[in-house]
């Protein structure tokens, strides 16, 4: 993989999620980095206190260190930081962590060596992934713990993951002829600040909020059809006059995947006024997600590019400034927007799948199983649906709107970022699992409506389903065909069947 620094792609950090074989950065990233480690080394033989480089940190800034021991303050920093907590990262997010990091250091402004620089790519391609405990961080003065257990891997300390398994890392290191290094002045100070890991989270979740939602397009543009619901609310002259763009995408796409359906030819003169909400506003609702998520992924592009630690060293003037990069306040937002949207996303679901049980709004058999009565049928499957859609009310509260100061007040004012980002992924989950759930309902919904059939491109969406599970005939363990849909959710195979794309770059 071949990148530039401050100009990284969605798709390329898509792609390093599942691991690079190799790295390459341009010639003049490796100046860039050589000129900021030179500023750095000027600096820390003069006599003039500069923050983190020849003096403490925090409320220790004031404190200069002899020049003896700047590689062993470097060492301490790292050691006493390493302080997380929690289930590790997965391994997709650290390797978005790393390549974060190295995209940021690259742009020569860190004052970080050639030889650090190498030893973090030497990690990603050899697929070495330090174990990073999820909990720790909050968000300013960057991810500090976090990001302090990478560094520890470094310097030979705690443990890293090779092919899934756990090794300590000195052993690891040594086996493989890449260290133990020893960290120069300021190194360990640039390894710590930065917001890669509440970015690296932030994107995890991006990507599968992005996944569930194309497939929430696809389930509801079924449930349409399984309720017997009009198409009249997805005319373009209606998006036309309010004007949103993601409004009118959406009322595209349900058009799109309900073309040439028999169930909307055969219904069209029924004596049904208007449709509940859940699914005549699905453009309104969708469409308004889609603009989040669009909004979100760009902010956290921009981060993903952005130079985030601190102080900032600029070769040009061979001054070094100190200012307030590491604060994710952006990431916090942007990850908030998102958790809305994304519950959004799976509450809108969830009332579709209660409608399509109703029998007096769909016009279905009761539970949506004949032989009612001795056959629950998705009764309880709603129920579980129900159950994610409210947690995911409590999993949607703002987190940036929360601080607690930290290091003596030094840091009076945090970001929450780390977990803004981190609680992300299991909201994305409830999502995914929630529109499973309506697959399996809007498919067996429109099967009962047997012999008229959907559109050409839902009885391929359909298809797919009936590979891996049967029509609901009569009460049986339903647990794994929940499970299977889930996967079908997540793996993108049915949101591959949306016809637009959400998030594009």
């Amino acid at each position: 993989m071949n990148i530039e620094p401050g100009s990284l792609t969605l798709s390329q950090l898509r792609r390093v999620r599942g691991g690079v074989d190799s790295l390459q950065l341009p010639e003049k990233a490796w100046e860039r980095i050589r000129s900021s480690a030179e500023t750095v080394t000027g600096i820390a033989q003069a006599s003039a206190p500069a923050y983190g480089i020849n003096t403490g940190f925090g409320r220790l800034a004031n404190t200069q260190i002899p020049p003896s021991e700047l590689e062993l303050l470097q060492r301490n920093l790292v050691l006493s930081h390493a302080v997380g907590v929690g289930d590790p990262l997965p391994d997709t997010v650290v390797r978005m962590v790393l390549l974060l990091k190295i995209a940021s250091l690259a742009q020569g402004y860190s004052g970080v060596s050639v030889e650090l620089m190498e030893m973090l790519i030497a990690l990603l391609i050899h697929d070495i992934l330090p174990v990073i405990p999820s909990q720790g961080s909050v968000g300013a003065s960057g991810d500090l713990a976090p990001l302090a257990h990478l560094a520890t891997a470094l310097i030979g300390v705690g443990e890293v993951r090779l092919h899934g398994q756990k090794l300590a890392a000195l052993e690891c290191l040594t086996g493989l002829g890449l260290g133990p290094l020893v960290l120069r002045p300021k190194e360990g100070l640039a390894l710590l600040n930065g917001t890669q890991v509440s970015t690296a989270l932030a994107l995890e979740g991006l990507f599968a909020i992005d996944n569930a939602t194309r497939a929430a397009v696809v389930t509801g543009a079924l449930s349409v059809d399984a309720a017997a619901g009009s198409v009249v609310p997805f005319d373009a002259r209606i998006q036309e006059v309010r004007g949103h763009a993601g409004q009118k995408i959406a009322a595209q796409a349900y058009l799109t995947l309900l073309a040439g359906s028999g169930i909307t030819q055969w219904h069209q003169d029924c004596e049904k006024v208007q449709d509940p909400y859940s699914l005549r506003c699905q453009p309104q609702v969708m469409g308004s997600s889609f603009e989040v998520l669009q909004w979100s992924a760009a902010r956290l592009l921009v981060e993903a590019n952005g130079v985030s630690d601190n102080p900032l060293v600029f070769s040009e003037t061979d001054e070094v400034l100190s200012g307030g990069n590491f604060h994710a306040e952006p990431v916090a937002m942007a990850c908030d927007f998102l958790a809305i949207a994304a519950s959004e996303v799976g509450g809108l679901a969830e009332r579709r799948i209660a409608l399509l049980i109703d029998a007096t709004l769909s016009g279905l058999p009761p539970f949506l199983v004949r032989n009612g009565g001795v056959n629950s049928g998705f009764m309880i499957a709603h129920v579980t649906a129900a159950s994610l859609a409210s947690e995911n009310k409590s999993l949607a509260h703002p987190a940036s709107v929360d601080s607690l100061p930290t290091s003596a007040n030094q840091e009076d004012h945090v970001s929450m970022a780390t977990f803004a980002a981190r609680r992300l992924t299991p909201l994305a989950r409830n999502v995914a699992t929630i529109v499973g759930i309506e697959l399996l309902a809007a498919v067996q919904g429109i099967e009962l409506r047997s012999p008229v059939k959907t559109s050409p491109t839902l009885l391929e969406v359909i298809a797919r389903l009936r590979q891996v599970v049967p029509h609901y005939d009569v009460d049986h363990f339903m647990a794994p065909d929940i499970q299977a849909a889930l996967g079908l959710v997540e793996d993108g195979t049915i949101g591959q069947f949306c016809p637009i794309e959400v998030i594009t770059q």
